[in-house]
């Protein structure tokens, strides 16, 4: 990207965080649907819903959960603890509850960050019903053991629908697909959530002006039960799947890390490797394991699926991670620009990476007088690695990683060695 067209993308994806950041989502309920709703009006989703009670492999899609409002009141009628403030003061997927009660019996139900007294943590009950409320330790010092109070949770739990969005871009390609995955499940968190849905937005927007030789398949999902779901009800879509990738955690400040799929060894873990070494900036590659994101149910043995996870700080490592602290001022614009930067570079290198047949292969062809001897000598020396391994077992990738190059350096040798007629395509 350009400077300012990455200052623009930046502040586009920052700009559609903080309209997304408000509403109240979860794995299910209407503010899933209304965040899909303002999706489509970025990319053509198509919206999918799955009812209550389907099974998709050993889960079942659960009742759907809507909520207006929820408070802690003291004797006073004052609000202490107020949903309409904070949406991650109810922990979400609470039951419905109107009672009045003590302290000592409110206290099971109450769930702070004790070592940062100002942050209200994000707690979720999904699978086992029960209810409860975050607070910081700020608010919770304002309780004493004498008072009464009001507690509501005013949701709803019912037979419903389970949302995800679904995007598939076609390229010259079809039977070949590039899955890009990220969830859409958690409430007023910038970073682990809708930094990853912002990217997925402008990689799919950017995905749609260029011509493409894989399609794309993008998956806006409830974490978890949302990739589930989709597995279950798309097994032989995903055996069209060449490469993928979950993005999460990409907004905040910290150095690119990248987690292998579980093959390890994958086209897209080489290519993101080799596109963050190429790049000389700190990085950190992990190795796969089976928590996480949604890589762990597309890379689960039955499907064993090339997909891999970007983020930034990983989950977990950083100390806003699931906390109010988690806000519009820990993502950065120009972190956003950096992500979407490198997924492009990487997709760059999946769309481009072929394998060639030197046309010339008994001894080093002229170079001189076909005008390929007058540039610079790295672009020499790409000229010369690509005619070397280009015996059509060697792929532009595998060319780069040898020699130690950037891919696009190799490719625009390989282009260069085409036009000059001594190179054809596999």
């Amino acid at each position: 990207m350009q400077a300012m067209s990455r200052e623009n993308a930046g502040s586009n994806m920052h700009a559609l965080i903080r309209e997304l950041y408000p509403i109240c989502r979860s794995i299910t309920g209407g503010g899933v649907r209304e965040t899909l709703r303002i999706l489509r009006e970025h990319v053509p989703l198509e919206i999918r819903e799955v009812a209550t009670g389907t099974q998709v492999f050993d889960w079942t899609v659960p009742r759907e959960w809507n909520i207006r409002d929820a408070w802690i009141k003291n004797s006073a009628g004052e609000r202490l603890v107020d949903f309409r403030r904070l949406n991650l003061h109810v922990v979400n997927y609470s039951a419905p509850i109107r009672q009045r009660m003590r302290l000592a019996e409110l206290k099971e139900h109450l769930h702070t960050v004790p070592h940062q007294p100002d942050w209200v943590p994000y707690r979720t009950s999904y699978y086992k019903e029960s209810w409860g409320f975050c607070l910081s330790e700020k608010q919770l010092a304002q309780f004493n053991d004498t008072d009464e109070y009001d507690v509501c949770v005013d949701s709803s739990l019912t037979d419903g629908q389970l949302s995800y969005g679904e995007y598939l871009l076609k390229g010259k390609e079809a039977e070949n697909e590039v899955l890009i995955s990220c969830h859409i499940c958690h409430p007023a968190l910038a970073n682990d959530n809708l930094s990853g849905v912002a990217v997925t937005i402008a990689l799919a927007q950017h995905l749609a002006s260029t011509p493409r030789r894989y399609s794309y398949r993008f998956l806006f999902i409830p974490g978890t039960i949302g990739s589930i779901t989709w597995l279950s009800k798309n097994e032989q879509a995903a055996k069209k799947i060449r490469h993928g990738l979950v993005l999460t955690c990409v907004g905040d400040s910290g150095n690119i890390t990248y987690k292998r799929s579980r093959r390890g060894d994958a086209e897209i873990d080489r290519a993101f490797v080799h596109i963050l070494e190429q790049s000389g900036e700190p990085h950190k590659i992990v190795e796969f394991s089976p928590y996480g994101y949604d890589e762990r149910q597309y890379c689960s043995p039955g499907f064993n699926l090339p997909v891999g996870t970007m983020m930034r700080s990983p989950h977990g490592e950083f100390a806003q991670y699931h906390t109010s602290a988690d806000n519009l001022d820990f993502v950065q614009a120009e972190a956003l620009a950096d992500s979407l930067a490198k997924c492009r570079d990487v997709i760059d290198v999946l769309e481009h990476n072929r394998s060639y047949i030197n046309l010339n292969p008994y001894c080093e062809p002229q170079l001189g007088k076909r005008g390929l001897y007058e540039g610079s000598q790295d672009e020499t020396m790409a000229l010369l690695w690509v005619l070397n391994l280009s015996d059509g077992n060697f792929s532009l990738l595998d060319i780069a990683e040898r020699a130690k190059m950037p891919f696009a350096a190799i490719k625009v040798a390989a282009d260069r060695l085409g036009r000059a007629g001594l190179l054809r395509d596999v």
